[in-house]
């Protein structure tokens, strides 16, 4: 038998042996192997497709050309015939080992395929906005504003309309949204940072500026993170042509439209008025013409953005959603925090007071992440900040700062790593909305600094079992342990929406789950931009995550749940 027969041989039986499914079992032992892969915590963001496979085949997928070249050599070939009929069968038996590896590189190479194709339909799939486009509105002089809806740190917010939009006095007790008590009776809830969405449909930020003088260029570059989320018609054409790198104190790029981070109509510079309420609640900030007291400068920063009803804390004392919509809203946040990610942004004050909600036709909240003030931006995307002084700015809102973040010391070659810090504040805030008190807030709450994950109170045992997995990775204390926003996604997209895709994972399980994921493309297209049942935020996560398909991802977030399952089983056998 000669060399090129023994290993077309054993290619053959490869491949036959997966096609009649003789190898099931040798799938389920893959699946354990991914599983116990993620037991370990490697950091999702390396993972490597060889990296699920045994170390012995690992070279052999990544080099079977040279490895082909090798078995052909006269060398070999002079040791293959004066070999022994054990030796041989050895060979035969390398070669379908090799034909195994062939069969799954192939399959891989279609499930790609299939992924890029999915991701380049759905990327051409624009966000449109629900509000009517203005062509003007660079003057404070263009809004009729209302009263004081919202007020921070470091800004204050107003209810507003375009001038050539008049509220009506009528309408202005117009309600929010209609929410469910005790299923007995229905409330109307009023939020009481909006109270007339119809008539003033547009929420004005107002900066405070203590330092920034009072030219637009200086407010401009003091405030520039704030512009992060702004439209490509937010500036007037003059100001865009500042010449800024993307650093601190400068204009950043800005990122794409996505329906779970808010938007920025315009922006502008104006000498601050005295509205509703300032001498009240803010007269230190005002400047010495309107308070001789005050502190603040004449001019400063205006946003125009969408109004919405509430907070994501003003929402949540009042209600308290069920298992899907608790799932929706956790997977709304990890998409809009990938989408922030992946275009270079860590917004490292992500809590519920910056998290605005509205409500599809279907009654499902919205969550929009808000205030980018505190935001770290990049242009090579790795979000590494350099921490070599104790005067670098590590974020906002100490309680919800990631282990890896209030535990860097400074010094000269420490960088601290944005990249998975948003994700682990998700992670918190599930607990939020799923009614449970936030584990890292209050003086007896948790610390970032020196919790043990162990000491993580548990979810409701209401919660879906995947979300709890997924909070749980979230909060892990080492990143590399601890999955990005993106694979945590795509764990909760397939609990949703591709169990059954998940339920028998062997030898041929991606390829299974690639046939769903066409299936599923297809469903999507056909339903449009509402969805199932008129649920226009479940179309929106839908179209988001078919338009970030990766293999890898994906196949890393069928480890995780494998993880998952794995520890579930051990739980039951082994209470």
């Amino acid at each position: 038998m000669s060399v090129k027969h023994a290993i077309s041989r054993g290619l053959e039986l490869g491949r036959s042996f997966l096609q009649i499914g003789l190898l099931k079992s040798g799938g389920r032992v893959a699946a354990k192997l991914r599983a116990d892969r993620f037991r370990v915590g490697p950091s999702v963001r390396t993972v490597q497709p060889q990296a699920f496979l045994p170390a012995r085949y690992r070279y052999y997928r990544t080099s079977l050309k040279g490895l082909a070249a090798q078995l052909q050599s006269a060398g070999f070939r002079r040791r293959f015939t004066g070999a022994s009929p054990r030796n041989r069968a050895v060979f035969l038996a390398f070669g379908l080992g090799v034909g195994l590896i062939e069969q799954q590189l192939e399959d891989d190479r279609q499930s790609a395929a299939t992924c890029q194709e999915i991701q380049a339909v759905f990327k051409k799939k624009k966000i449109q906005s629900t509000l009517r486009p203005f062509t003007s509105g660079f003057k404070l002089e263009d809004y009729v504003i209302g009263n004081q809806i919202g007020k921070g740190s470091n800004a204050v917010v107003y209810e507003a309309a375009a001038q050539f939009s008049h509220p009506k006095e009528t309408e202005r007790d117009s309600t929010l949204v209609e929410l469910k008590d005790n299923e007995e009776e229905v409330q109307k809830v009023r939020s009481p940072a909006c109270c007339s969405l119809r008539n003033f449909p547009l929420a004005i930020k107002m900066l405070w500026n203590f330092g920034a003088g009072s030219s637009s260029e200086a407010i401009l570059k003091s405030m520039s993170q704030e512009l992060v989320p702004s439209g490509p018609l937010a500036l007037k054409k003059e100001k865009e042509r500042i010449t800024l790198d993307g650093r601190f104190g400068v204009l950043p790029r800005r990122v794409s439209a996505h329906p779970n981070v808010i938007r920025v109509y315009r922006a502008f510079t104006a000498d601050v008025p005295l509205l509703p309420g300032a001498q009240e609640e803010y007269p230190d900030v005002l400047p010495a013409r309107l308070n001789p007291a005050g502190l603040g400068n004449n001019r400063t920063l205006f946003l125009v953005m969408k109004n919405y009803p509430c907070t994501l804390r003003q929402y949540l004392q009042v209600s308290t959603p069920n298992r899907r919509q608790g799932s929706l809203m956790v997977l709304q946040l990890l998409e809009g925090v990938d989408h922030l990610c992946r275009q270079g942004v860590a917004h490292r004050d992500l809590k519920s007071d910056n998290i605005m909600v509205e409500f599809d036709s279907g009654g499902c909240p919205r969550l929009v992440i808000t205030d980018f003030g505190c935001c770290l931006t990049q242009n090579d995307s790795s979000l590494q900040l350099p921490f070599n002084s104790m005067w670098v700015s590590r974020g906002g809102n100490a309680s919800l700062m990631a282990p890896e973040v209030v535990t860097a010391a400074p010094g000269p070659d420490v960088v601290i790593d944005y990249s998975k810090t948003d994700a682990w504040a998700v992670g918190a805030i599930s607990y939020e909305i799923f009614g449970q008190q936030n584990p890292f807030y209050g003086a007896a709450g948790l610390h970032s600094t020196n919790y043990q994950e162990k000491q993580l109170p548990p979810l409701p045992a209401c919660v879906p079992a995947d979300v709890q997995l997924v909070t749980k990775l979230l909060l892990r204390r080492n990143p590399n342990k601890r999955p990005s926003a993106r694979v945590a996604a795509n764990m909760l997209h397939l609990s949703l929406w591709g169990r059954k895709a998940l339920g028998n994972l062997d030898s041929a399980g991606m390829r299974k789950l690639a046939d769903w994921l066409l299936c599923h493309s297809a469903v999507v297209l056909l339903q449009g931009c509402s969805g199932p049942s008129g649920n226009r935020v479940e179309a929106e996560l839908q179209r988001s995550f078919l338009s970030n398909l990766d293999l890898e991802e994906l196949r890393a977030a069928v480890g995780f749940l494998l993880y998952g399952q794995d520890q579930s089983r051990a739980c039951i056998m082994f209470p």
